[in-house]
C-alpha cells in the first residue's frame, strides 16, 4: 500500500509556475496591477471597439479587426509599459517584440473566435468582436506579466 502511494507520488508532474502563481496571489501591488491592467485594457478595449465600428463601414469584418487591433495594440503597448508595469525604459528593445508577439498570438485566438461568433453562430459583428476581446484578456494578461514584462 505504501509502495503504491509512493509510485502515485512520483508520477505527478512538478510544476514551477504553481507557488509562483500562489505567492503572486498574496501580494496586494500584483492586485493593484491587474487593476492597473484593467483600466488600460478598457481604454484598449474602447478603442478597439470604436475603431472597428467605424472600419465596418468601409472593410469587412476581419479587416475592419485587423485595422482595430494596430490601433488599440499601440494604445495598450504604450500605457502598459508607462503605467501598468512601470517597465525599463533600457529594456524596450525587448519588450516591444515581445509585447506584439503576445498580442498577435491573442488577436490570432480572438479573430477565430470572432469568425466562429459570425459566421457559425450568427451573433452580430459588433457584439461578436466585443466577446472576443473579452474572452481572449487573460491569456493577454499573463503572458504579458510572466513574459514579456516580467523581471
Amino acid at each position: 500500500m505504501a509502495e503504491e502511494a509512493a509510485a502515485v507520488e512520483v508520477q505527478r508532474p512538478v510544476s514551477a509556475l504553481g507557488p509562483r502563481v500562489r505567492a503572486g496571489l498574496r501580494r496586494p501591488d500584483a492586485w493593484w496591477q491587474l487593476m492597473r491592467f484593467g483600466c488600460v485594457g478598457a481604454s484598449g478595449y474602447v478603442v478597439n471597439l470604436a475603431v472597428y465600428a467605424v472600419a465596418l463601414t468601409f472593410a469587412d469584418y476581419r479587416v475592419a479587426a485587423t485595422i482595430a487591433f494596430l490601433v488599440a495594440v499601440t494604445n495598450n503597448f504604450i500605457w502598459h509599459r508607462r503605467w501598468t508595469f512601470r517597465a525599463d525604459h533600457r529594456r524596450r528593445r525587448h519588450q516591444a517584440p515581445r509585447f506584439l508577439i503576445v498580442s498577435v498570438i491573442a488577436f490570432a485566438v480572438g479573430l477565430g473566435l470572432l469568425t466562429v461568433l459570425v459566421e457559425l453562430l450568427g451573433v452580430g459583428e459588433l457584439p461578436a468582436q466585443a466577446i472576443a476581446i473579452v474572452a481572449v484578456t487573460p491569456l493577454s494578461f499573463v503572458a504579458k506579466k510572466l513574459w514579456t514584462f516580467g523581471r
